[in-house]
């Protein structure tokens, strides 16, 4: 196993058994997740910008609009700080207090940069996509050089990261187990249904695998 080392910063004091410095562990919720939330703080106001990602080894690329302000402060290198979560499910205790939910969270910390040399610029378009749906890159026209003018990378890398679970039944108090209620787990999954197409699609062009499979 692979450990990301704990700072003062990402070092659990709340419920410290939900924590992990797993690497593979992190690596595969952020791979799992299909977006992410940026936060930062922009001339003293604090800000969470909703946004596609991709993990490339041990880099995180994040993308959007080039007039992003936003973006553009996470690109000069202020402190961000990246969000994942994927919710389980709901937990249904005997009490009020011991409600939750059954999840998996990872918390990245750290000094964003622009990128700016075209090829990685390029790879990481790509594997923000592929990250959505496998394969579909390869499949449909690159960006323009205008767009590409339009789009802006930043990369954080993996350096000061948490994971933190939680699954199975309620917890509850002692004194509670024998209260007349149900109590239990309800599982939640993010399901894909059959793809709809275009309307303005040719009737010869077939539904792609990757588009009807994947997760």
């Amino acid at each position: 196993m692979t450990l990301i080392r704990p700072t003062e910063r990402t070092t659990l004091h709340r419920m410290p058994q939900r924590a992990s410095y797993d690497r593979a562990l992190l690596e595969r919720i952020l791979d799992e997740a299909l977006y992410c939330h940026v936060g930062l703080v922009v001339d003293q106001q604090p800000y969470v910008l909703p946004t596609i990602h991709a993990r490339a080894g041990e880099q995180l690329y994040l993308h959007g609009s080039s007039a992003s302000r936003l973006l553009a402060k996470a690109s000069a290198g202020i402190p961000i700080c990246v969000t994942v979560t994927i919710l389980d499910g709901l937990v249904l205790a005997r009490s009020v207090y011991h409600h939750s939910m059954n999840y998996r969270s990872v918390v990245v910390l750290g000094n964003a940069v622009e990128v700016t040399d075209q090829n990685e610029r390029l790879a990481a378009l790509k594997a923000i996509v592929d990250h959505v749906i496998p394969g579909r890159w390869n499949d449909v026209r690159g960006p323009s050089q205008q767009e590409l003018k339009a789009t802006r990378v930043v990369r954080l890398p993996l350096a000061e990261a948490s994971v933190k679970i939680r699954t199975g039944p309620p917890i509850d108090d002692e004194n509670d187990y024998g209260l007349p209620c149900w109590a239990g787990e309800i599982p939640l999954r993010l399901e894909r249904h059959s793809p709809m197409p275009d309307p303005r699609l040719a009737p010869s062009i077939l539904v792609p695998d990757y588009a009807t499979g994947g997760r």
